[in-house]
C-alpha cells in the first residue's frame, strides 16, 4: 500500500479518539452498535481509516449511522452541521468543470470525493440522514446525479429548510460558496 493513503500511527491514534468521542456524543446516530467493533474493522482497514481522515479534515465530522449485518459493513457519512467547509465552491464533476470557459472553481465534487476514497451521498442516503438530525439548514450539498439528469447537463443538490428537505436540480456547471458535498464511507 502507499504511503501517501497511510495515516502516521500519531494522527491515526488522535483519528480514532476523535471518531470514538464523536460516536459516543451521538448515540441516536447508532443505536445498538459498540465501538469496539467499528475499531477493529478500521485497525484492518488503513486506507479506509486515510479516507475517514479526509473526511474530517475536510470539516465533515464523519460518524458511523448504519451497519449491515449481512455484509458486516459499517458506514459512515459526514455529520457536520452544515456542508462541510473545505469542500465548497465545487461545481459536480470533471466535465462540468472542464466545460465552463470562465470563471472555474478549484474543482468538482465527484473528482474531490475520489481523491478522498469516498462516494457522494445519494438522494436516499441524503434522507436518511436528515432522519438523524437537521443538516444543512444554511448550506446545501451536491449529491450523486442520477445517469438521466446527469446526460441532460444537469446535477442535484439538497438541503433542509422550512422543516423539510428539498431536493432541487441545476447546471453541473454551477458552483456557489455554500455548496459543498456530503460523503460517505462503508468497511
Amino acid at each position: 500500500m502507499s504511503t501517501k493513503n497511510k495515516l502516521s500511527p500519531e494522527r491515526a491514534k488522535s483519528l480514532l479518539h476523535i471518531l470514538e468521542t464523536r460516536f459516543e456524543q451521538h448515540q441516536q446516530r447508532h443505536k445498538a452498535l459498540e465501538w469496539a467493533a467499528i475499531k477493529n474493522k478500521l485497525d484492518a482497514q488503513p486506507a479506509k481509516l486515510w479516507s475517514l481522515n479526509e473526511m474530517e479534515e475536510t470539516g465533515g465530522e464523519p460518524d458511523v449511522v448504519a451497519y449491515n449485518k449481512k455484509t458486516d459493513t459499517y458506514v459512515f457519512y459526514d455529520c457536520a452541521a452544515e456542508s462541510p467547509k473545505k469542500r465548497r465552491s465545487l461545481c459536480y464533476d470533471a466535465a462540468a468543470w472542464e466545460s465552463r470557459k470562465e470563471n472555474k472553481p478549484k474543482g468538482s465534487a465527484v473528482a474531490m470525493a475520489k481523491e478522498m476514497g469516498v462516494e457522494l451521498l445519494n438522494e436516499e442516503q441524503y434522507r436518511e440522514l436528515q432522519s438523524l438530525g437537521q443538516f444543512d439548514a444554511k448550506t446545501s450539498s451536491w449529491l450523486a446525479a442520477p445517469d438521466s439528469i446527469r446526460k441532460l447537463g444537469g446535477a442535484i443538490f439538497a438541503d433542509f429548510r422550512f422543516g423539510r428537505v428539498f431536493v432541487y436540480h441545476n447546471g453541473a456547471e454551477s458552483y456557489y460558496a455554500a455548496r459543498g458535498f456530503r460523503a460517505s464511507l462503508a468497511l
